[in-house]
């Protein structure tokens, strides 16, 4: 299990279906369908929690505020710096475990002796954007949502990294895709997070499991001659990590050589000291 070390996060304690969280000063309690143990929620903080997402039994849910705070707020990920904004479907702009998968990248971009340019799809508000032009990439994020790219530039902004040579495009990943290859551009390194359900171009409705496999191979289509890494992962129960490692040697090793690595990723809980398995990353470098 890969884990990182945050300050500003903390996954306090979870018990019946539900995490107590520290995002910065602000206590939150969430939802997770993982948590199928039901230990004693002793921690006092259970009682202190600014505000409590409720599941709808119809879809959705809302926010229970129990205290006040502010509408949006900072936390810092060693030199990355995101805007934290609670929003409708339980989320807050982050999801904290990746920050493994960042470290990973930022080691692998400042020990490269070239300037590596690097594809981040379905790119979210851009954690792993972020921690690419940190440490001295060229990165294209590529996100369907308008919304999520604004957030995403948001927090290029707070993290002083807006003068860096990220393209932000508000765009279908796959049909991006394949105007990249028409156009003949290439990345030294890929990064995709996908979601577990979508809808293809044409508003039909697809499962990331039957389509993960046309999907890599159509990204291998725009690695470069010499490519750095390619880096998948996946909050899809169906996937294991083994699956995916597979999918990249059939794909991405045959081709290039290099190597293979496949673990969860998770984030470590405060009281009891155990992780709390938090998706699945599968990672081919040369």
């Amino acid at each position: 299990m890969r884990f990182a070390n945050w300050q500003d996060y903390e996954l306090i304690d979870c018990s019946n279906g539900e995490r107590l969280e520290r995002w910065g000063d602000i206590i939150l309690i969430r939802p997770d369908p993982q948590i199928i143990w039901n230990t004693p929620k002793a921690n006092p903080l259970w009682r202190k929690a600014h505000a409590r997402y409720h599941r709808s039994s119809s879809g959705g849910g809302k926010w229970e505020v129990y205290k006040k705070h502010p509408d949006v707020w900072k936390i810092k990920f060693n030199e990355l710096s995101f805007q934290i904004k609670p929003m409708g479907f339980k989320h807050t702009g982050v999801f904290p475990e990746q920050a493994v998968n960042w470290l990973f990248v930022d080691k692998k971009i400042r020990n490269c002796k070239r300037q590596l340019n690097v594809l981040n799809l379905f790119a979210y508000t851009g954690g792993a954007t972020l921690a690419c032009a940190n440490a001295g990439a060229k990165v294209c994020h590529v996100d369907a949502s308008k919304g999520m790219v604004q957030w995403a530039k948001e927090n290029a902004a707070v993290s002083g990294l807006s003068d860096k040579p990220v393209r932000w495009i508000v765009d279908d990943c796959v049909k991006f895709v394949q105007r990249e290859i028409r156009r003949g551009n290439k990345y030294d390194g890929i990064i995709m997070d996908p979601p577990s359900y979508g809808r293809g171009p044409g508003g039909e409705v697809w499962k990331l499991e039957e389509q993960l496999f046309s999907l890599v191979e159509l990204c291998a289509g725009v690695l470069s001659d010499n490519p750095e890494f390619f880096l998948l992962n996946s909050y899809t129960t169906g996937l294991s990590p083994a699956v995916m490692e597979y999918l990249l040697g059939v794909l991405i090793q045959k081709r290039f050589g290099g190597s293979i690595s496949s673990d969860e990723i998770g984030l470590k809980t405060t009281d009891t000291g155990l992780v709390l398995p938090c998706g699945s990353s599968a990672i081919w470098q040369s």
